[in-house]
């Protein structure tokens, strides 16, 4: 069957078919993807059996809440942000810090803080390395932003997110920071390591058939947010990681990879009031002002809330 005659069938089925009224932005989207699916089955000849084992799949995934991951796995969450950034460049927004994907794990409510908040809660310090990050938020004029919100979240040492990892407490690794007069931040931590998807997950399954692995680098989420500026989603990477540019959520951006400082003085060691060396990061955050030239930065999608 031709592409023409598959477009006409797709129409009869979406559009013609309607006996009442239909949301036309749904119909619009319903109608081009069936028509590019119709056309993918035909010009590849998949199967029956392979589209059944395919709607499994998608069952599977969709059970198992990871279809977020699979978005990300599949470039798909990266490739809304490139379009982001097309749309900034084009409203001649240019210099921010760089967004890039929020990921599955967020989860709101996490206690807030004024200036300064501690994510661990003591249970790793002992096996892991102490972290200190800091820095200070500006509009794209480089004015500090006072009152600004740091919203940030990682995993652990094994790799797990609290709420959805149910060893952990709540709320473990998660903080809301308002920076302070100064739009300074500040949050003590332990340097996480490297997510991977389940390993006998769907996502991983469809990654093996792929010859791809499901890791990501160390890293440490972000929103930043300040009245009348553009919401930032973003995340710096732990520098030396072994995935630091072979992320499977192709999410690792030149200007996110911040050096870590190894501090042993004991001075600052005493002025931190910690008993070892630990890490520091220095990380400013830019944001832009709100604009209607470019699309809205807040993202309407189902997230975890406790």
């Amino acid at each position: 069957m031709n592409h023409a005659d598959i477009e006409r069938l797709a129409h009869s089925w979406v559009v013609d078919a309607a006996d009442r009224p239909a949301d036309p932005r749904v119909q619009q989207v319903v109608l081009r993807l069936l028509g590019d699916l119709c056309k993918a089955i035909e010009d590849l000849d998949i199967t029956p059996t392979e589209f059944w084992h395919g709607v499994a799949y998608m069952s599977a995934a969709g059970a198992a809440n990871e279809l977020g991951l699979l978005a990300a796995g599949l470039g798909l969450e990266r490739f809304l942000d490139i379009r982001a950034d097309e749309a900034e460049q084009k409203a001649g927004l240019e210099g921010g810090t760089p967004r890039t994907i929020e990921g599955p794990l967020y989860v709101a409510g996490a206690p807030e803080s004024v200036g300064f908040a501690r994510l661990d809660d003591g249970t790793e310090s002992e096996k892991g390395e102490v972290l200190f990050m800091q820095g200070t938020v500006f509009d794209q004029q480089g004015k500090p932003l006072p009152g600004a919100k740091v919203e940030v979240w990682h995993a652990n040492l094994t790799g797990n997110y609290s709420f959805f990892d149910q060893t952990q407490a709540p709320f473990n690794l998660r903080r809301t920071i308002v920076t302070d007069d100064q739009g300074r931040y500040q949050f003590r931590s332990i340097i996480p390591v490297g997510y991977g998807c389940p390993p006998d997950g769907t996502t991983q399954q469809l990654l093996n058939l792929l010859g791809r692995h499901g890791q990501r680098p160390a890293h440490i989420h972000f929103f930043v947010s300040a009245p009348d500026h553009r919401k930032l989603t973003t995340q710096i990477n732990i520098d030396g990681d072994e995935y630091l540019w072979d992320d499977f959520a192709f999410a690792s951006r030149p200007g996110l990879v911040p050096p870590v400082n190894r501090i042993d003085d004991p001075a600052q060691l005493d002025a931190k009031r910690v008993d070892k060396p630990f890490a520091s990061i220095d990380f400013d955050f830019h944001l832009y002002h709100d604009t209607a030239a470019a699309p809205t930065t807040q993202v309407d999608r189902p997230r975890a809330a406790a």
